[in-house]
Order: structure tokens, then sequence, then C-alpha cells
């Protein structure tokens, strides 16, 4: 029985301790740079290419653009395998290049969020290479985790820890005389070997890149593995019989340990030392949401990402249940909740949510939802043209380092990697000129900039639509947000001046109507009897979401 739309139980205030920053409310774009534009006809996107579309993002309606790593580095995992924090790889342009993409966002309106990968290097970093020919004892191996083996001969890891990517987290070295040596820890690749952040060096180091940057002029990081730079001491066992992940129902010895907090405490210092509210967000996979809000505490980092509401199932007591625990748990510190439905690690939405036209269809409501909640939002490239996950890539030209290692937890993230489509006509989509360096599926054509742009009823309106409401309506963004009661399968929230309603049911759902429809999913997606817009009951499409002012 459909009951009526009446405040109920669930008040949610964001309770902020300090000013208002414009990180509490914003929308932030991802680019993945090796996909997002190229500008020099190579395959592969660049900051040349980003810079002349950011006009895009900003008609787009986005607060900040996040950029994935540009730095040098042999690409062993994306770019997240870095040879020169203080350097542009080549492939990405120069560093000329990238302070003209910062000025010319700036100019555009936008705040520019680059990625900082404190949890480890490339093995061909200079730090690394001197460890390997310095050999054991040397000092330049206290910046890394060097350890001897167990066994008899030393044969076996120090440890039974397992990489993510999967195997052993541990990769034995040569001496220079052709014997066997110590072992290193990498709990990804073995090309991208774990940093020591016991090392005074190590803490220096980073504190110098940070301002490098900061004197370059972006506004904040994103910190890669915000959670794994301590590990336990001693390096413990685990004793567990699977795959590590990086997230879980249990704390690993190399996740999430209580050292890291002082480490984002010294970070937090020194971003307040810069004028303009610099901030720092955390890629943080913690066991639940009270554990994720310690990296948000007032003197700890500004955002962490909320990947509890990414992996939650398309079921509406899940999600409930998902933003009420996020909610509370990031008011108690007094930070603003982020929510996030797809990024270049997962398996985008669209497909998530079952693909095909109900995945669609999901991912436009579940998108509605999103930015109707209290915080910040994410938004990962190509998730506004309603891009599926590319399922059928040939594996000669993958070039996930997980797809190569047996019992690896994802197999592959190049399926959410494919680059954008810009065009519906071109080699590459209007990519670039040379084609593109994973292969896009000739249906994309129909979902490029181009070919929705213009199109009342395509994603990419929706998404300009939603944004530019979002700006508009002064219940959104960071605030308030209460619970309305609602039929099983169905949630209402209501935010001042404003109520959102999902379904996510397979079926229609009658409700009584609560205010004046601005915004809808799947169109048309009300039906008012005798065209009644403030009384009387309306019908909620399957899989949509409404949005209303009141």
């Amino acid at each position: 029985m459909t009951q009526d739309l009446a405040p109920s139980v669930g008040l949610h205030t964001a309770a902020p301790t300090e000013a208002e920053g414009w990180w509490r409310s914003a929308v932030i774009y991802q680019v993945y740079v090796r996909s997002f534009a190229d500008s020099d006809g190579d395959g592969i996107g660049d900051l040349p290419g980003i810079r002349r579309r950011l006009p895009y993002l900003a008609e787009l309606g986005v607060d900040a653009v996040w950029l994935t790593p540009f730095y040098a580095s042999p690409q062993a995992d994306g770019g997240y395998d870095v040879s020169d924090c203080r350097s542009v790889d080549p492939l990405f342009g120069d560093l000329a290049d990238a302070d003209d993409l910062v000025r010319t966002a700036h100019e555009l309106g936008l705040k520019v969020i680059v990625d900082i990968v404190p949890n480890h290097t490339s093995d061909q970093h200079v730090w690394f290479r001197a460890a390997l020919e310095e050999g054991a004892g040397a000092a330049s191996r206290d910046r890394y985790h060097f350890r001897p083996g167990r066994g008899r001969n030393g044969e076996l890891p120090p440890n039974d820890w397992e990489s993510v990517f999967g195997g052993p987290a541990w990769t034995r070295t040569v001496n220079a005389d052709g014997t066997p040596g110590e072992w290193y820890l990498h709990i990804f690749a073995p090309e991208q070997p774990d940093l020591n952040w016991d090392s005074r060096e190590v803490r220096e180091e980073f504190d110098s890149i940070l301002r490098f940057w900061l004197d370059l002029g972006v506004d904040g990081f994103r910190i890669d593995v915000a959670h794994g730079m301590v590990k336990a001491p001693g390096l413990p066992d685990i004793g567990a019989d699977e795959q590590a992940k990086m997230i879980g129902s249990q704390r690993l010895p190399f996740f999430d340990q209580d050292g890291v907090h002082e480490i984002h405490r010294h970070w937090r210092t020194l971003l307040d030392s810069y004028d303009g509210e610099r901030i720092g967000v955390a890629e943080a996979w913690a066991p639940d949401s009270q554990r994720l809000a310690l990296y948000v505490r007032p003197d700890e980092l500004h955002q962490a990402f909320n990947f509890h509401f990414l992996s939650c199932d398309w079921n509406a007591p899940a999600m409930r249940s998902v933003i009420d625990e996020s909610l509370a748990a990031t008011a108690s510190v007094g930070a603003p909740t982020t929510w996030v439905l797809s990024n270049h690690d997962v398996v985008r939405h669209t497909t998530r949510y079952g693909g095909g036209e109900t995945g669609l269809r999901r991912a436009r409501a579940a998108a509605l939802l999103m930015l109707a909640l209290p915080g910040s939002t994410y938004v990962y490239q190509g998730e506004e043209l309603g891009l599926p996950e590319v399922v059928d890539l040939p594996d000669e030209v993958r070039q996930d380092p997980a797809f190569f290692r047996e019992g690896s937890q994802d197999g592959t993230r190049d399926g959410c990697r494919v680059p954008l489509p810009w065009t519906p006509e071109g080699a590459s989509h209007g990519f670039g000129t040379g084609g593109s360096w994973l292969p896009q599926p000739p249906e994309w054509a129909g979902l490029s900039v181009g070919a929705q742009s213009g199109d009342p009823d395509s994603t990419l309106e929706l998404y300009r639509s939603a944004l530019a409401l979002r700006r508009q309506l002064p219940g959104l963004g960071d605030g308030a947000m209460t619970w309305l009661d609602a039929p099983d399968g169905v949630l209402a929230l209501s935010r001042p001046g404003f109520v959102c309603t999902l379904n996510t049911l397979g079926h229609d759902v009658e409700l009584p109507v609560p205010g004046r429809p601005v915004l809808s999913s799947t169109p048309p997606a009300v039906a008012f009897p005798q065209g009644r817009t403030g009384s009387g009951t309306v019908r909620i499409p399957a899989d949509a979401c409404v949005w209303w002012t009141v």
C-alpha cells in the first residue's frame, strides 16, 4: 500500500565544524588522462588534449577536474608506477603543458586536483635502482621494505602477504655476483615497490613533492592508496587463505593501519599553509564507514571516497542503509560525505546495474540519486554519456597488470578505460587522429558527445540539466536530508525545498504527488491524472528517479 510522503525518522545534517569550503558541495570530474583526448595522434590521451576539452567540462557544470597520474613512468600500471613525481611523462606532454592546463582550468572556473602516489614508486625510480645496486645493508634500502627470506637458504618470502594484483607480495632480488638476494615488498605489481614510511627521507621527499605541485597552482591531491603507506610492526603473517583485496571485512597488516593518520594530519597542515582552500582526498578502502570517517576528521583530509556506496547493489533497503551509515559516520567528524558510482578501477555502473537498456535506465536513475544526496560527488569520465563496460577486449590489447598475474582479484580494469567518443564519425570517434590505445566499440558512435548533445532524452543532457539544477536549487549540495515514507522498493528523500524519489523496482509505482517535477531520469517519467501537479497521485516508472521542488 502506498503511504503518504510525510517526514519520518532519519534526519541528517552535515554538522560542519569549520567554514564552508568549495569542496563540501563540489562535483568533481575524474579524467583518466590516457583516455580523455589525444592532441598529437599517437592514440594516447595527453595534457594538451585535456586542455582543449576543458570548455566541455565547464559547460557540463562540474566544479573541479581530477587528473590521474601524468608523471614520468614506465607505465607498468597506467602511470601509477611513478619514476619521477616532478616531471611529466613525454606520453602526456611536458611541465609547461601541465602549467597551461591549470591556468586554463582556473580561467574557466574549474579547480584542478592531481593524483599523488605515496604508497610505492616505480622500480625504475632512482631510489629503487640505487637500492638494488648498493645491495643488502645499504642506507638506500631503508626507503623501501627489503627483507631476507625465510627457509634454509632464504628461498621463501619473508611473510605470507599476497599482492592485490595476484601472487606473492614479495619479489627476490639478485646480488651483483648473480646469487639470490633479499626480497622486496610490493602490495601491487612487482614494478611497484612499496615505500617505507618509517624513513624520514621518504616523508621529507613527499613534503617537497606536494609543495612543488601546490606552487604550480593545483588545488589539491587525490591520494592513491591513502590507507596503505604504514605497515604493521614486524610485518606479521596474515594467515588468510584467500586473495588479498583492497577492501574487505578485516583490517590487514598493510592496510588501514592507525599510523597513516599521523601522515595525513601533517599533510593537512601543509595544505592549510597555502591560500585558496587546497584539499586532500583519500582513496581509502576501509572495512566500514566508521573507519573511513577517521580519514576526514577536522585535522586530517578534506574528503574520502565512499566506496561502500559504489559497491552497493540496486536495492532500495541496501542503498538506504549505506547512505545512512555514510552520513552518520562523516557527520560525527564534521566532514561532507562523498558519492561515487564509477572510477578507473571498477566495472562501469551501467554494466554493474545489469547492462543494456535496464542497466542504462538504472544508471541514469542512480546518477540523479547521487547528485541529490548531501555532500560532494565524483563523476567518472564517460558516465555522463552512459558508457557501458567494454567486456570483449581482445587479450592482446589489454594492459592492466592484474590481467597478467595468476589469481588476480579483478582480471582486468581495461574495460572501463577505453577512450571517450567525442564524435559519431572518425576512426576513434574524435578521440584523436591516430586511433585509440584501446579499441572503441562501433556502437559508441551513438553515445558520443556529438551524437548526444542537443538531444533532450540523452544521458549527456540529463547530466547537464541535473548539474545546472544542483547549482540553482539552494537545498542541494552539502546540508540536511530527511527520509520520507515510501513503499517498499522506493526511496524518497527531502532536502530544503526539494524531494527526490527513486523507484528501484521493475514496475511502475504510484505515489502521492510531492511537488512540482523538475527532472526525471526516464522520459516521460511521470504521469499526472488530469494534468494535476500539486495533489493527487503520480506514477513513477520502473528503475526511475524524479526530482521535485516543493
